[in-house]
């Protein structure tokens, strides 16, 4: 279709697999639902380019421990003002290891690994 943006990082959903998934706009990217759950956003822009990676639905309570699995990880400043450190953490696509991360990431994903995923709030 004419004027949708391609979905950035595709190669995420051949990681995903065989788990169904559902991608659906998100605020100029791409969230990617397992369930009720959002699990991922996909975000490549010119014009926020410190956030460009894949985004992880988590909460803070997890961040020590998936820092260790992911030392790239970082909080996605867009979301805070740059201001403290935010729920939703980011494999940044400039990390060294931002393709490894992101199979690891889909692998826990596919696990069902608690760590991961958000029940988005119901909208009024």
């Amino acid at each position: 279709m004419a004027g949708k943006k391609p979905i950035p990082f595709d190669f995420v959903f051949e990681y995903l697999e065989p788990l169904p998934y559902t991608v659906k706009p998100f605020f100029g990217c791409h969230g990617v639902y397992v369930g009720n759950k959002i699990v991922l956003i996909l975000l490549e822009r010119a014009d926020h380019t410190e956030s460009n990676g894949v985004w992880m639905a988590t909460v803070h309570e997890h961040h020590a421990s998936l820092k260790k699995i992911f030392p790239s990880m970082q909080s996605v400043t867009v979301l805070n003002n740059g201001e403290g450190e935010t729920a939703w953490q980011m494999i940044p696509v400039s990390a060294n290891d931002f393709e490894s991360s992101v199979l690891e990431l889909c692998q826990m994903i596919r696990r069902k690994d608690e760590r991961i995923g958000r029940v988005p709030k119901k909208k009024k």
